[in-house]
């Protein structure tokens, strides 16, 4: 009998809120009877997700739905308000500091715009090296060599290494981005965005690397994007995100073939096409609500063309409704 294999990265029942703390104005208004509290923000809601050894799982929502906080929170970036993040079957939370940290090295994130997130100061050789010669993963001696085997795997000359971030073009600081994750020898990449601000020519070139370096250093990918396209060429599963919430989870095919959520349908539907006869696009109708007061039931029911009065007040359950296909739509109760 084969033994069961836990997924890389779990999250279980994840919650994130961020709340702002009254100001002295408003704690001094209180004292004579002003009704203020402070502002939360229910940035994730109880997401469960699970991430096994070798996947490419895509994460798509509307702007403001949550899902680069949902990054963070894999990445390691944001402590969970509630919930369990798991590696390797391992509650991470159940670590001392030392050990936590030397987990955390599996998990890099690269961010969606390169050029903040590199230190504008440091020399490229530096930014790449700096974190292996830290953890002691290189001797000093040997970082040199260390940097460029990393720039050469990422298509980069070996002569620009000594330059700063803002000699780069676009590209070139999303390959360093790429570099600098893979210098502690990750398993798994949260990828917030990588490829949104290149050209689309670069974009590719950007696309195609990711999936070598899969290829060559087993890599796992949470790859986040608003491209639908670009999930549909890399991903072998998608998640559906609305704001906080997974309302689809399937592998990819079958969620382009069969899209069910109502919310995933509409996202389907307002996607470019490239097609001869002219072509009607169907936005998603209405604006995505406050994360401040979220509604009730079914995030997505003020907008949604199928709406019923349960969808006000009950929250679906995100239900299997096909091999490895979940959806959370009251909906799938009716039929």
């Amino acid at each position: 009998m084969s033994e069961i294999v836990p997924p890389l990265l779990a999250l279980r029942d994840a919650d994130k809120r961020f709340a702002k703390p009254l100001d002295a104005g408003a704690r001094l208004g209180q004292l004579f009877g002003a009704k203020r509290s402070a502002e939360v923000v229910h940035a994730v809601d109880q997401v469960t997700l699970e991430i096994h050894p070798g996947e490419v799982v895509g994460l798509v929502g509307e702007s403001g739905c949550g899902k680069s906080t949902l990054g963070r929170m894999a990445a390691g970036l944001h402590a969970l308000s509630s919930g369990t993040r798991s590696w390797k079957g391992t509650d991470l939370a159940a670590l001392n500091a030392a050990q936590r940290r030397q987990q955390q090295l599996a998990i890099q994130m690269i961010f969606q715009d390169p050029y903040a997130s590199l230190n504008p100061r440091m020399r490229i050789h530096d930014i790449v090296g700096e974190a292996p010669l830290a953890h002691r993963m290189v001797a000093a001696a040997q970082q040199k060599e260390y940097v460029e085997a990393l720039l050469q795997r990422v298509g980069l000359d070996l002569a620009l290494a000594r330059r700063f971030p803002h000699q780069f073009s676009g590209g070139q600081r999303a390959r360093i981005g790429i570099a600098r994750a893979l210098a502690v020898n990750p398993e798994l990449l949260v990828c917030d965005e990588a490829v949104a601000a290149l050209d689309v020519s670069i974009q590719a070139q950007v696309l195609n690397l990711f999936i070598k370096l899969r290829d060559e250093l087993n890599l796992t990918y949470l790859f986040i994007s608003h491209d639908l396209g670009v999930v549909r060429h890399i991903s072998d599963r998608v998640l559906i995100m609305y704001l906080g919430r997974i309302v689809e989870s399937s592998p990819t095919a079958e969620l382009f073939a069969r899209p069910n959520h109502p919310y995933t349908v509409a996202l389907l539907a307002a996607a470019p096409k490239l097609e001869v006869k002219k072509i009607e696009f169907y936005p998603v109708k209405g604006e995505i609500p406050s994360p401040l007061h979220p509604p009730s039931g079914c995030h997505f029911h003020p907008r949604c063309p199928h709406a019923m009065p349960r969808c006000s007040i009950e929250q679906p359950l995100l239900q299997e409704i096909a091999p490895q296909h979940f959806s959370a739509c009251h909906l799938n109760d009716e039929s």
